[in-house]
């Protein structure tokens, strides 16, 4: 049997997973959390041999819940989900040690045979997706770059974006300019809009 432990925020959805999962002869879903912090815990407490994990999870997010859990417990593979799938975070999901990256919108039965293929050590992700990340522009945004376009994303002005990141208004603006240069947008609304597409945030 595959162990599972399962990671989505939304009660509903989570269910239908364990539910679809558990339904297979050989997975079984041994543990189902709502939060990107308690994957890890989860994980070392009761040993699965996969994590399900939905990348738009609350507090911490999928992306980095599966960095954590391959440096705490790398025998767990790690399949993650996305509602929104694109190049830029299947980039960063074999940048973060996951085997697999699949829409949510798959069958159930191509999400069961992807976590057969992860739990025996091979990659399942979506043919398609993997293309387009092959061939997609890489980010150019600096790490600090990317961090003030993620507080400015949240609709923050250029003074709560310098307090929150400890930076002058002057550096924030500066950062926010050389972002929408990079980027090719039009204004700040729209550099947020380019960079989620990307899979830049």
């Amino acid at each position: 049997m595959i162990r599972i432990l399962v990671a989505e925020h939304l009660p509903l959805v989570r269910r239908g997973l364990v539910a679809s999962l558990d339904g297979e002869k050989d997975l079984v879903v041994i543990a189902d959390v709502a939060s990107g912090e308690y994957i890890v815990p989860a994980a070392m407490e009761l040993t699965p041999d996969v994590a399900v994990i939905d990348v738009d999870l609350p507090d911490v997010d999928g992306l980095t819940a599966a960095a954590r859990l391959h440096q705490k417990a790398p025998r767990c593979k790690v399949m993650l989900l996305s509602a929104r799938p694109n190049p830029g975070q299947v980039r960063r999901a074999f940048a973060a040690h996951a085997l697999g990256f699949l829409s949510t919108s798959v069958a159930p039965e191509h999400l069961a045979d992807g976590i057969r293929r992860v739990a025996s050590g091979r990659k399942a992700v979506d043919s398609d997706l993997a293309i387009a990340a092959l061939t997609s522009a890489d980010n150019p945004l600096t790490p600090r770059e990317q961090e003030v376009l993620r507080v400015a994303a949240q609709g923050s002005t250029s003074k709560e974006i310098a307090a929150k990141l400890y930076l002058s208004v002057g550096t924030v603006r500066n950062h926010l300019s050389r972002i929408i240069c990079k980027t090719g947008a039009r204004n700040r609304a729209d550099a947020v809009r380019i960079a989620a597409e990307a899979g830049w945030l």
